[in-house]
């Protein structure tokens, strides 16, 4: 279970794009009119372009490690937990988790390649055209990083039980199977060979007979 080492990343990642969505909850009502209305465009807009940035950051965590945890969830779980248990719930949250990471990576590799045509530019030109870059790619991003925020925690949750469980039954398993090497007639002690027998010393001749 090499992808468990993977679980306090995605873990703080989960819980950074929620901490980014709650602070902007917190402040944007407050920015708008009785109607919705932002009372200023710059600061409402900077607002959400901080939001956008903060969760993106933390979506990238699930892109570099997400797949892997999620091939080993998928690997460990059985047929039973998607039907009931602890995690069946969970499991269900994760049936659209592949396309929300297969369509945030299309995203980053497309910036990738908007990075790459800019190489070569003049600073001060690269440095705008990076952060209007940046900011399309969070504005787009943060749509996938709104449905990480519960598919996220689902995926460490499940992959915390399943690490718990690997670890709970494994000394069980070490234990029969100690218990069936003891009893295996491989390893019934072999019974000593036996002494070879004495031949009987030969009887003296008869007084008077010769040798």
């Amino acid at each position: 279970m090499a992808w468990r080492r993977h679980l306090p990343a995605l873990a703080s990642a989960a819980a950074g794009i929620n901490e980014a969505s709650d602070a902007w909850d917190a402040v944007s009502g407050s920015l708008c009119d009785a109607d919705g209305w932002p009372l200023d465009d710059k600061v409402y807009g900077d607002g959400k372009v901080k939001r956008d940035a903060d969760a993106w950051k933390h979506a990238e965590v699930f892109l570099d490690h997400g797949p892997e945890v999620l091939a080993g969830v998928r690997a460990a779980a059985d047929g039973p937990d998607y039907v009931e248990g602890p995690i069946s719930d969970d499991l269900r949250r994760l049936r659209g988790i592949d396309t929300t990471l297969l369509r945030a990576e299309e995203l980053r590799h497309e910036w990738d390649g908007v990075m790459a045509l800019m190489d070569g530019s003049q600073p001060s030109v690269l440095h705008l055209y990076q952060e209007r870059a940046e900011e399309h790619r969070n504005t787009e991003g943060w749509h996938y990083a709104h449905e990480l925020s519960y598919q996220g925690p689902a995926l460490v949750r499940i992959g915390e039980l399943l690490a718990h469980r690997a670890d709970t039954e494994r000394p069980a398993q070490t234990e029969r199977a100690r218990v069936a090497l003891t009893r295996s007639p491989h390893n019934t002690p072999a019974a000593s060979p036996a002494s070879p027998s004495v031949p009987p010393a030969p009887h003296p001749p008869a007084p008077g007979q010769s040798r």
